[in-house]
């Protein structure tokens, strides 16, 4: 296999229209362009059946040079058929995929394998862009344009736009699309360009490595929320762009990536956001969506009552696709869970249980905390998250669940995009640890996890480190193939 496998020592007969190349300090034996397309199999004597098993079994990692070597092997490495064989033969690789924004308004995503530690740069994201038919740009058409898309604008300065400051939505932007992972496959959905939101899917699937348009969603929405739950893409909330500014949305949508149809889901109550006392704080307070945790079975939808600069916490609600209908978020959940930027709420379920970051006033750490569903409150799992203080950083941090571990992503002091693993080598002491906090009331530790909270500095291991100076760390998904 690896005789053949390898160019060099390959002892494929010569071919004498290409023939071989020597020079007088060099002799080296190469192979006919044609060779490989004139053979009807994939590796010569063998049987097709027995080769893509063997092709199976080669890491992701080299998938991109090895279409190179011809062009059966290139419709080989993007078959469906590959990918089946791999899932038989329980040689699928989970990856995680980051997607950054540069100085020059760009978005790009990497993916990283976590066995080789290398990573990879996906193709560029297509743009949706809207440009006016008219001067007054009171009618708009789509244009597609097959660029890299990108923003300059800050969650913030979309919030500040509720106050009235119209204007601002009018120089905006491609901004604010959602990322989801379902299927296989990685999907980014809707945002606003310049003054519309846009309701346009693009799919990226990694077999073939390139995007592609996916059925649009039923309306235009940005800054929306996504999760799974039963291998379908569900989406909530959001804003659109409505007669006075930015309206919030309540709507929901799930995507069944097999059928490839969206279907309309119940609307979100917003049941504490109708009990304000005033009709004037009714139309002051904007309700929105801040997060989602698919968690348990259920959707987690964390929400707040927004007049920029300032947010209030109303709890959440929770969306049970049994019943289909919404139902309120337990309160200890709801006020205890953590928040980022503009009051944004990021979190992540590994091994069924649900992890989020929270902020500390120290510039240089954090805490993760683990939600205890039985007492209704939210814990301590772990201290002195290494998160290094980047104000100008709409997203200094990101949460993955990656090969069953948490994982948090960060840049380092030298601004470097950092992936940091929980590193579970002492299982016993880590679960001592985990049991002592969610056993404290106080959220003290107890004197038998004391020699595992003396060892969080090694909790965290760096798993990957790339250059990252100018960009900023925008979402993050993994995906097993």
């Amino acid at each position: 296999m690896g005789n053949i496998l390898n160019l060099n020592n390959s002892k494929t007969r010569r071919n004498d229209s290409h023939g071989v190349l020597q020079g007088e300090s060099c002799k080296r034996q190469r192979l006919s362009p044609n060779s490989c397309e004139d053979n009807p199999r994939l590796i010569p004597s063998l049987p097709d059946e027995i080769s893509i098993q063997i092709l199976a079994r080669v890491p992701r990692i080299y998938y991109l040079n090895l279409k190179l070597v011809c062009r059966a092997w290139k419709e080989t490495f993007v078959s469906s058929e590959l990918f089946c064989v791999r899932k038989e033969l329980g040689s699928m690789e989970e990856w995680l995929y980051i997607l950054t924004k540069v100085n020059d308004d760009k978005l790009l995503w990497y993916a990283l394998d976590p066995l080789s530690r290398r990573w990879q740069k996906l193709p560029p994201m297509p743009k949706v862009g809207f440009e006016d038919e008219t001067k007054k740009g009171l009618i708009s058409f789509p244009l597609r344009m097959w660029s890299m898309m990108g923003s300059s604008i800050r969650i913030v300065d979309v919030i500040m736009s509720w106050l009235g400051r119209r204007d601002a939505l009018d120089w905006m932007p491609f901004c604010g699309c959602s990322i989801g992972a379902v299927d296989g496959c990685i999907y980014a959905l809707g945002g606003f360009s310049r003054a519309s939101a846009m309701k346009y899917v693009w799919q990226y699937d990694p077999i073939k490595n390139s995007w592609a348009e996916a059925s649009p969603m039923s309306v235009g929405r940005a800054y929306c929320k996504t999760g799974i739950l039963n291998n379908k893409l569900y989406v909530v909330g959001g804003v659109t762009r409505g007669r006075g500014g930015l309206s919030p949305l309540q709507s929901a949508e799930v995507y069944d990536p097999h059928t490839g149809m969206w279907s309309l889901l119940p609307s979100m109550p917003f049941a504490r956001a109708q009990v304000l006392p005033t009709a004037f704080l009714a139309d002051l307070l904007k309700p929105i969506a801040t997060g989602m945790a698919s968690y348990k079975g259920r959707l987690f939808v964390p929400q707040s009552l927004y007049c920029w600069p300032f947010f209030v916490d109303v709890g959440g609600e929770v969306y049970d696709p049994n019943l289909n209908s919404w139902l309120e978020m337990p309160i200890g959940m709801g006020e205890g869970w953590p928040a980022r930027q503009a009051g944004t709420k990021l979190s992540v379920t590994v091994d069924d249980d649900l992890y989020a970051l929270d902020p500390s006033n120290s510039l240089d750490s954090a805490k993760i905390k683990v939600y205890d569903y039985e007492g209704d409150t939210w814990k301590v799992a772990a201290g002195d998250v290494p998160i290094h203080d980047f104000t100008e950083s709409e997203s200094p941090y990101l949460l993955a669940g990656l090969l069953g571990k948490l994982h948090v992503i960060t840049k380092d002091a030298n601004h470097n995009i950092t992936v940091l693993q929980a590193d579970m080598q002492n299982e016993h002491a880590e679960s001592a640890f985990s049991q002592s906090i969610l056993s404290s009331p106080d959220n003290s530790i107890s004197e038998d996890a004391e020699s595992s909270a003396e060892t969080q500095g090694e909790f965290w291991k760096v798993l990957a480190t790339r250059s990252g100076r100018s960009a900023e760390l925008v979402n993050c998904q993994s995906l097993k193939i």
